[in-house]
């Protein structure tokens, strides 16, 4: 994983000004996915609801660590879902299981889909720190 370095200058007063020079390293050590769906119009309630009751148990029982999903503020039928992984590897192997099986397809599959135009994902390199930020209280 990459690392990042922050450098940050601290300055102090006393007869004259002192600067310390403190390097800080934080390893960014997660990937977030941010899936954003576009769901047929009139139908987010429906989905949030579908998504609360079904399948986010489902997939807490599959491990997803589901940090953060919900409604969209900036429309009416957008909702959103952030999963946490380890590695891209981890992600993809997980998501290829889970979608191939039968828990998926004989579960929530049909009617999930019945109310998404579409969907994409962004996958970003995220510490921890920022992970706990966006994880929502429940």
């Amino acid at each position: 994983m990459v690392q990042q370095i922050i450098i940050r200058h601290l300055y102090f007063m006393f007869n004259q000004n002192y600067k310390f020079l403190f390097v800080v390293r934080i390893t960014m050590n997660h990937l977030i996915e941010i899936r954003s769906i576009n769901l047929k119009p009139g139908m987010r309630e429906e989905f949030h609801r579908l998504y609360i009751e079904v399948a986010l148990p489902l997939l807490k029982r599959w491990n997803f660590d589901v940090v953060a999903h919900g409604p969209s503020l900036h429309d009416e039928n957008s909702y959103y879902v952030v999963r946490r992984y380890d590695s891209l590897a981890q992600r993809e192997q997980m998501e290829d299981t889970y979608y191939a099986s039968d828990d998926w397809r004989q579960g929530p599959r049909e009617a999930i889909m019945a109310l998404i135009e579409s969907y994409v994902d962004v996958v970003l390199e995220m510490d921890e720190v920022t992970v706990q930020g966006l994880r929502m209280k429940s």
